[in-house]
């Protein structure tokens, strides 16, 4: 089982009080990305990374098999890495 690992969102250069939990930068910018953030900046808590990601969401169809609770339509993260920044 992978570790899960915590990222804080960054804006403006600052840190926010966002975090993020995923066993990888990816999984936690869908996160963010489903929360609708858009430029997304993520520092990895105990190292000196920061995992750089552009982020949409948009409005898609449920799955057929989905549980009754669930709407017809939901929100579909997307995420593409721009690149990692070292502090």
């Amino acid at each position: 089982m992978a570790k899960r690992r915590n990222f804080v969102l960054i804006e403006n250069g600052k840190d926010t009080d966002s975090v993020f939990t995923g066993a990888s930068p990816r999984q936690a910018a869908l996160k963010a990305a489903n929360r609708n953030h858009t430029s997304i900046e993520l520092r990895e808590r105990g190292t000196k990374k920061i995992h750089i990601f552009t982020g949409s969401r948009s409005k898609v169809e449920a799955p057929a098999n989905r549980p009754s609770w669930m709407p017809a339509q939901i929100w579909k993260p997307n995420v593409k890495k721009t690149g990692i920044k070292k502090l």
